[in-house]
């Protein structure tokens, strides 16, 4: 047989390579991402069906359901108030915890600050702490028999708020994200604004500007998209919020089990045991997220090439 040229044994070799390398993250995403969404998308089109009393050797089936499944999720009326109380801590989560991020990159930025490097890793240090550890943390610190805060407030004879029901248990949510959370949106700012050219603030302060004139109209301006990325992200992991409502459900009545999407799906599957009912319901959050998350994106997208035509 004639053999091919060396030549073009090497090149096919090269070509391949690539595929090689990522055939080890495909074959991850396909075990652990991809299979589990159409194990899930398959359950929740399917339910039980119960013959008799349930007992017995094929006394439940499942059955094929269509869209039995998501037609309960979407009025439930559980699910409704769940997504609207995320709503709520969301609208306290996002503009606080960006709104810090950005303050603290831009100062972290400044030529005045000194000790850079300890802030920006003390800033940083709180992301790096579980969410559930942070949770744990903080619900201690709400608790009026162990709160070092409450004892201090009751040495000092003013009223010590109770943080863990009715309206402050969203502010004790919220302090719980934003503290997590700042830190690393912080990073991504900080990143972009350490990428913008020196000669534009030399320019400006040659102009007579401002460190503030030089913040609010050179620097915010130019890190929107940075803004823009840190922007969906807290919005994706406000819509994911479990953690924090379900480790300090233990320590209130104030918390109930669906108190979240994620808990009213975590509570029909594994309470419950409804897992086709809570595979809908998780169906319907995720196409739910990816329909904000892509209208934002669009809007954004629009602003900035309306900014740019100017």
């Amino acid at each position: 047989m004639t053999q091919p040229p060396k030549g073009v044994r090497r090149s096919y070799g090269v070509k391949a390579a690539p595929y090689g390398f990522l055939l080890p993250a495909a074959v991850l995403f396909a075990l652990f991402f991809a299979l589990p969404i159409g194990y899930a998308v398959w359950l929740s089109f399917h339910k039980v069906r119960i013959k008799g009393l349930g007992l017995g050797k094929g006394a439940k089936t499942e059955v094929w359901a269509g869209l039995e499944n998501y037609t309960s999720a979407l009025a439930d009326s559980e699910l409704l108030a769940s997504a609207l109380r995320v709503l709520g801590y969301g609208a306290i989560v996002v503009p606080v915890m960006l709104g810090l991020a950005l303050f603290f990159a831009l100062l972290l930025d400044s030529e005045r600050v000194r000790a850079r490097s300890f802030a920006r890793l003390a800033i940083f240090l709180p992301y790096a702490v579980p969410g559930v550890i942070a949770a744990v943390l903080w619900g201690f610190l709400y608790l009026p028999d162990v709160s070092p805060f409450h004892y201090l407030l009751d040495k000092a004879g003013l009223p010590q708020p109770d943080l863990m029901d009715g309206g402050p248990l969203y502010l004790a949510m919220s302090n719980i994200a934003v503290w997590g959370g700042t830190g690393f949106n912080m990073i991504v700012i900080y990143t972009a604004l350490r990428a913008l050219p020196t000669e534009v603030y030399e320019a400006a302060k040659l102009d007579g500007c401002s460190e503030l004139q030089i913040a609010l109209r050179i620097k915010i301006p130019m890190v929107v998209p940075s803004l823009v990325l840190t922007f969906f992200f807290s919005i994706i992991a406000t819509l994911q919020v479990f953690n924090e409502p379900t480790t300090l459900k233990p320590l209130t009545n104030g918390i109930p089990s669906t108190w979240s999407p994620l808990m009213k799906v975590y509570s029909d599957a594994f309470t419950g045991g409804n897992i086709h009912a809570a595979s809908a319901t998780a169906v319907v959050l995720a196409l739910a997220t990816f329909a904000l998350s892509f209208a934002l994106l669009r809007i954004s997208n629009r602003r900035t090439t309306q900014g740019a035509g100017r």
